[in-house]
């Protein structure tokens, strides 16, 4: 539905016609016939947990992302736990992490018994800055967590420059970042191991599901044995049409396994990745064209030698031309029939970590900044151009009518 006439009209929140009768929501996946397809011929086949699909998938994308493992488990949030423990990180070791970011990046720091350490974010590009890294270190110190926010690619060079001399591991948190290259390097390939996300709402989806890429043979052994009860055996291997093997439990391990229903859908998803891209990447330019010179800050332009993965647009909303919150444009968009989301409330200001560690809003000014002003727009392949415009009126619609 396209309703660009409708642009200056009242606010549906306050009594006027929304934008869009059905509600657009944010985040929704493109699932194709041949993901339907490969799920039907995986329930047909009997053999629905971890098998076939699973290792194909795992092969289909190591070779993607230029790695020599890639292991399959049920969340990204899962790798980055496995990761961490494969690194040895424990009981008395502190972990660097970004203040802006999804709170799985920092829960599995204190699940592997750690300390996490927060560090501000640029306020540009919303990544670590990698400035403050320095000040964070200390001898406790085991590895750092860069996330690539939104698609966008970390400053690597810079970070493994300080991490490689002082013999600290590099864990990416690459849950938006599945497209990414960073300075003519594929995301996936440059860290001690790389955690991507296959969520529902992710460039590439299985519903739920994630992968770990590494180049490391004995992390990639601890990986697939700690993901599956400590077994030294997987599923597949006892059950397959070789016959029953005995397995031995080596370690008290996780069940972080992948099953062949959710890799019937990644198989798919991967193959239409760059088609895919290319559609968020015509979105984004449509957005962009179209929200100069509102009352917000456009995400800053893709960095030369780079690739954006697209996987957000966030605005950054100046409150001091609004005469609202940015909750408030939240509550103003839904009621024109426009889904958003924050990415993200960062984690000081959340009670746990923020009551935990002492941490105060003036710790970390940046992130502190952007919790207060960011907002993303429905960004998917599954969207039309239809789709798009009605999210543009909407936005030009709400962001006009709030301005002082």
């Amino acid at each position: 539905m396209t309703a660009t006439g409708r642009a200056n009209g009242k606010l549906a929140i306050e009594g006027g016609s929304p934008i869009r009768g059905e509600m657009l929501l944010f985040g929704a996946p493109a699932i194709g016939e041949e993901e339907i397809e490969e799920v039907v011929r995986t329930l047909r086949s009997g053999w629905l947990g971890t098998g076939p699909r699973v290792k194909r998938l795992e092969e289909d994308f190591r070779i993607y992302a230029g790695a020599k493992h890639a292991v399959a488990l049920n969340s990204c949030t899962a790798g980055m736990h496995l990761a961490l423990l494969a690194a040895g990180v424990g009981p008395g070791d502190e972990v660097v992490v970004p203040s802006l970011t999804f709170a799985a990046t920092a829960n599995v720091v204190v699940h592997a018994g750690a300390t996490p350490v927060f560090a501000d974010v640029d306020r540009r590009t919303m990544n670590l800055d990698v400035s403050q890294l320095p000040s964070r270190l200390t001898p406790r110190t085991k590895a750092i967590v860069p996330v690539h926010f939104a698609g966008r690619p970390c400053d690597m060079e810079r970070i493994l420059a300080l991490a490689r001399p002082r013999g600290l591991r590099v864990i990416e948190d690459a849950a938006h970042a599945i497209e990414t290259v960073a300075a003519g390097r594929k995301v996936g390939s440059i860290g001690d191991a790389t955690c991507f996300s296959f969520y529902v709402t992710k460039n590439v989806m299985t519903g739920e599901g994630g992968m770990v890429t590494t180049d490391d043979d004995a992390w990639a052994e601890k990986l697939r044995i700690s993901s599956l009860h400590g077994l030294s055996r997987d599923a597949w291997k006892r059950y397959s049409g070789s016959g029953f093997a005995h397995y031995e439990v080596l370690m008290p391990g996780f069940k972080y396994n992948m099953a062949d229903l959710q890799a019937a859908l990644g198989i798919h998803q991967l193959a239409r990745v760059a088609q895919n891209a290319e559609k968020r990447r015509r979105i984004w330019r449509i957005y962009d064209e179209a929200f100069a010179g509102l009352p917000a800050e456009l995400p800053a332009p893709e960095e030369p030698g780079s690739v954006h993965a697209r996987h957000l647009y966030t605005l950054l909303l100046d409150l001091d031309r609004l005469r609202v919150d940015r909750d408030a444009v939240i509550a103003a968009l839904k009621e024109e029939g426009i889904g958003t989301g924050v990415h993200f409330i960062a984690l000081h200001l959340h009670p746990y970590y923020r009551d935990r560690f002492g941490l105060r809003p003036s710790d970390f000014p940046a992130s502190t900044e952007i919790s207060r002003r960011t907002i993303s727009l429905p960004l998917s392949a599954k969207l039309s151009e239809e789709d798009a415009a009605d999210v543009v009126v909407a936005v030009r619609k709400v962001l006009t009518g709030y301005s002082l």
